[in-house]
């Protein structure tokens, strides 16, 4: 890829017609040893007990959202002011899915006797700790998480929100949060397992054992393929804020600042004793270009698009993130 990062009047650049098992093998430099290392230190990281729980749009006003994180069930609503709000989604009255239920001004209503059910909380029923940060909505759950509580969730710098276009798909797989984190740790398979989104990429930096925090990051030069043989290069580092967060961060190029954030958030087990983990990722993009205030006009349009090609992507690391996790657990052995 050319060293060129610098912006120019039309962002595609021809890429480089190389076949794609003509590529230049990554397997020596993607240490198995090194990856697990990133891995580990991530891994150490705090979370102070956050979850993502969801794309933040998800959390309608006037209607309950539920989902399973970690083994508990979960409810999050509005209230009047906007404000975002989760507890336990049982009925503390006789088990009901609060998630069935319905939102009358700042109280969730059960459908099944009536229980109106406030922020405030009542006896046997106390509110989770929860925080939106204008893109996902989280939740913190101490008693899953086992660390010392925060206020707030551990949030990655993103590009001011007044210029920004935001994008959050959620993917399931059978495998845990550590696989999906290890998945985005090894940058080195892009290219061979993306050729339809990713050309030429090269790792530029890795960290190796003993990394300051602040130098605990892969560096890479890739090119993103738009149509055909035409793409936009960029230089891009990956971070750990957290155990469950990998930031995508482009640091020189077409879109300096923007980002995509993966969380993954463990979701429980399913009936054959199976762990489940929800990818939450969200691409927030940012641009000085015309075309692109273009691009936040027509963003009901848009996004989807960009969700479709972040499932894309997913679709292919779940399967690389199970068969970690299968290998991993002794489901299956190499050999």
């Amino acid at each position: 890829m050319t060293d060129d990062l610098t912006p120019r009047r039309v962002p595609l650049r021809r890429l480089p017609g190389t076949a794609w098992e003509r590529q230049a093998p990554s397997w020596r430099d993607a240490r198995p040893g090194l990856i697990e290392g990133a891995l580990k230190r991530a891994l150490a990281r705090p979370s102070g007990n956050w979850f993502v729980l969801a794309a933040s749009a998800e959390i309608r006003p006037g209607r309950p959202f539920g989902r399973m994180v970690s083994g508990f069930e979960v409810v999050a609503w509005r209230t009047a002011d906007g404000a975002l709000h989760a507890a336990p989604g049982a009925c503390p009255h006789l088990g009901a899915p609060l998630c069935r239920g319905a939102v009358r001004g700042d109280r969730l209503v059960c459908r099944w006797h009536g229980l109106a059910l406030g922020p405030e909380g009542i006896p046997g029923w106390s509110p989770f700790p929860a925080y939106d940060d204008g893109v996902l909505a989280w939740v913190r759950l101490d008693a899953a998480g086992g660390e010392e509580p925060w206020d707030a969730p551990v949030l990655s710098e993103r590009p001011d929100q007044g210029r920004v276009l935001a994008a959050v798909e959620s993917v399931a797989g059978r495998c845990e949060p550590e696989d999906v984190v290890a998945n985005r740790l090894d940058p080195w398979h892009g290219s061979w397992f993306h050729p339809y989104s990713f050309v030429g990429l090269r790792v530029v930096d890795a960290p190796e054992e003993g990394v300051s925090d602040a130098d605990d990051r892969f560096l890479v030069e890739v090119s993103f393929r738009v149509v055909g043989r035409f793409g936009v290069p960029v230089r891009a580092e990956f971070r750990c804020p957290g155990p469950r967060t990998v930031v995508m961060r482009i640091v020189e190029g077409e879109g300096e600042g923007s980002v995509v954030e993966t969380h993954a958030t463990p979701l429980g087990v399913d009936g054959r004793g199976v762990p489940r983990t929800a990818v939450v990722e969200a691409t927030v993009a940012a641009s000085d270009r015309p075309g692109f205030t273009a691009a936040r006009r027509l963003a009901p349009l848009v996004r989807p698009v960009m969700r479709l090609a972040a499932r894309r992507l997913w679709r292919d690391d779940l399967a690389y993130a199970e068969r970690r996790y299968t290998l991993r657990s002794g489901e299956l052995r190499p050999g």
